[in-house]
């Protein structure tokens, strides 16, 4: 069953029809319904190109936070070979918004670090809706040093509305995590590449996304806040979501001028869940090519690399 967002509510009604006669030809073989159906298909594919061809930034979150859209574990699933999941922080527990482990990407061996979301009611809450905890981001930076200890190239997947603001996890150091999960990513000496698959929410992203190289699926976002989050503290009125998504810039399309995106990996029309497997093609295309981009520097090289990246981004961002 196909999950629609709001403002594809006329696609809904217009693919249900096409579905509710096909319905109605298997159980009366005689009735003759092809050409109305297909002139319906034909009427559905136009209106989906017509609906994505220039989304607003607020529709733009809606489709990043698509359930169907595909998540860390199915891009790990497709993209990597021999894949041995890794746990826990060796201090407090393992966190399963957080999956990371050892594994080949082109049979080159590398270290996958991501957010995963979960995919029905009982995995989401298992994962914890992709928000990770102190935890969570201890684990990224046990594997970080892995990789730094044996020169594992580092790819990262970032689809999380943000780090978990509960109780328990500002008591064990949420804040502090993050910030050493960031420091991490800036000092590891081997090719770091992140990809926002989803959503890039706040420090939560940032801790997995300081990145030599950073992608952007074409519909995901990546923001210091939710705009629900930035409406309801600057208007008092989180209904202000759209205004708010506006003002903040953040598109893959935004971020790529700002220089925070280096790249954006075009989507299918309708968005990666409507064609999961070409998306995450897509994106193992856009990982291959930018640890190519980086296969000749080593070392304090990839160090000062990455340290340049984030120097620069205000420099662009105020000339932009």
């Amino acid at each position: 069953m196909t999950n629609y967002l709001d403002f594809e509510r006329p696609l809904a009604e217009i693919e249900g029809k096409a579905e509710e006669l096909r319905a109605m030809a298997r159980q009366n073989a005689e009735m003759d319904i092809e050409a109305e159906a297909a002139a319906l298909d034909k009427k559905a594919s136009d209106l989906l190109v017509s609906l994505y061809k220039d989304l607003t930034p607020w529709r733009k979150c809606q489709v990043a936070r698509h359930p169907d859209r595909p998540h860390c574990k199915d891009y790990i699933e497709a993209l990597f070979t021999e894949y041995t999941p890794l746990a826990g922080d060796r201090n407090f527990a393992d966190d399963h918004a957080v999956m990371g482990g050892l594994a080949r990407f082109n049979d080159i061996p590398v270290v996958v670090i991501g957010h995963e979301k979960g995919n029905d009611t009982k995995s989401r809450i298992e994962r914890n809706f992709g928000m990770a905890r102190p935890e969570g981001y201890r684990k990224a930076i046990r594997l970080m040093d892995m990789a730094h200890r044996f020169g594992l190239p580092v790819i990262t997947l970032v689809d999380t509305p943000g780090a978990y603001p509960g109780k328990g996890a500002e008591e064990r150091g949420q804040s502090e995590a993050i910030a050493r999960s960031t420091e991490k990513c800036l000092q590891i000496g081997v090719p770091l590449v992140s990809v926002i698959i989803g959503e890039g929410g706040s420090g939560g992203a940032v801790a997995f996304a300081t990145a030599n190289r950073v992608a952007m699926l074409e519909h995901s976002v990546y923001s210091v806040i939710s705009p629900e989050g930035c409406a309801s503290i600057l208007w008092k009125d989180s209904e202000k979501m759209r205004e708010a998504a506006e003002a903040l810039r953040l598109t893959a399309q935004d971020l790529k001028k700002l220089g925070v995106a280096d790249r954006v990996i075009p989507e299918p029309v309708g968005g990666a869940h409507r064609d999961k497997q070409a998306s995450i093609k897509a994106v193992g295309d856009a990982v291959s090519a930018m640890l190519a981009e980086l296969v000749d520097l080593k070392g304090k090289k990839l160090v000062e690399d990455r340290r340049r990246k984030y120097l620069d981004m205000g420099r662009k961002g105020l000339a932009a």
